[in-house]
């Protein structure tokens, strides 16, 4: 297969199952709601050494948002309900209770819900008080320039972690170029993020290492570095690769993420020096979930 004069591997995409939620962050301008989005997605790259995956999904106009005011939604995903609680909770409790003017909402409606506000509340020191607005409940926690409204609950749901794909090209530069037209199409896709830095990972991984501590490890086949020195999966004039890894709220959010942002990176990839598209494959060593790369363009 070929799209736009880059060739497709015959390969899939191996991804596997989270816990992920949403949250609404508010503040009295968009810019200080961006700040404390940022903070709270920060060091959040990877669950092998970060705990949790997270970035901000869009900016939210006030007629968006449960108290009218600018604001953004960060996705958050975690190996496990227990483990996401945990980081949700003192993520917020250090990077938007301690932010100028803002408020935390749940902005995902689900069966399955983890405290919140009940947990930060005990900030306050017994001055907190509780407002239930319809069926949800907030939490009034009084700081030095008001107050901290934290809804008392979230919602959060399964989803998938680790959707991915590669780009291969002559350069580095070129590759980069594609990968950033990759992410900026994806942005457009609700319900999914993109959460290494800019959206774009330069250190691959593998399952496993020779060091025993270690549970991943650099992607050697496609280090050109060591071309000549591992077996490796780079062509000839192969001398760059750049990868995207997507989180998403399901499985379709991922599909059409992992969709946008290949065809986005293929148009006009060939005049970047684009050679090939491929996948993350660990022979069912990761995860259950599969997405096959020309099922996904064809």
């Amino acid at each position: 297969m070929n799209l736009d004069g880059v060739a497709i591997d015959d390969t899939f995409a191996e991804a596997f199952g989270m816990r992920g939620t949403r949250l609404v962050i508010t503040a009295d301008s968009l810019p200080w709601a961006e700040i404390a989005g940022r903070n709270l997605t920060g060091f959040a790259t990877s669950v092998i050494g970060c705990g949790l995956e997270a970035g901000i999904e869009r900016a939210l106009a006030p007629g968006e948002t449960p108290d009218g005011r600018p604001g953004v939604a960060a996705l958050l995903f975690a190996v496990s309900r227990d483990a996401l609680a945990k980081a949700v909770r003192d993520r917020v409790g250090q990077c938007v209770l301690t932010c100028v003017g803002t408020a935390c909402f749940s902005g995902l409606v689900a069966a399955e819900q983890v405290p919140l506000g009940r947990t930060l509340r005990y900030f306050g020191d017994g001055h907190q008080t509780a407002k239930r607005i319809g069926e949800r409940r907030y939490w009034r926690i009084p700081v030095m320039d008001g107050e901290f409204l934290c809804e008392d609950r979230i919602g959060v749901q399964k989803a998938v972690g680790g959707g991915n794909f590669l780009i291969l090209g002559r350069s580095r530069p070129g590759v980069l170029a594609a990968a950033e037209r990759a992410i900026a199409a994806m942005r457009r896709i609700p319900d999914a993020i993109a959460p290494f830095p800019g959206g774009i990972v330069r250190s691959g991984s593998k399952v496993g290492s020779r060091y025993k501590f270690l549970p991943a490890s650099t992607n050697d086949a496609f280090c050109p570095t060591l071309r000549g020195a591992v077996e490796g999966r780079l062509g000839p004039d192969e001398n760059a690769v750049l990868e995207i890894v997507i989180d998403g709220l399901s499985e379709a959010a991922v599909a059409a993420a992992m969709k946008a942002g290949i065809r986005a990176a293929c148009a006009g990839g060939a005049e970047d020096g684009i050679l090939r598209i491929t996948a993350g494959n660990y022979e069912g060593k990761l995860g259950a979930y599969k997405f096959p790369l020309r099922e996904l363009l064809a």
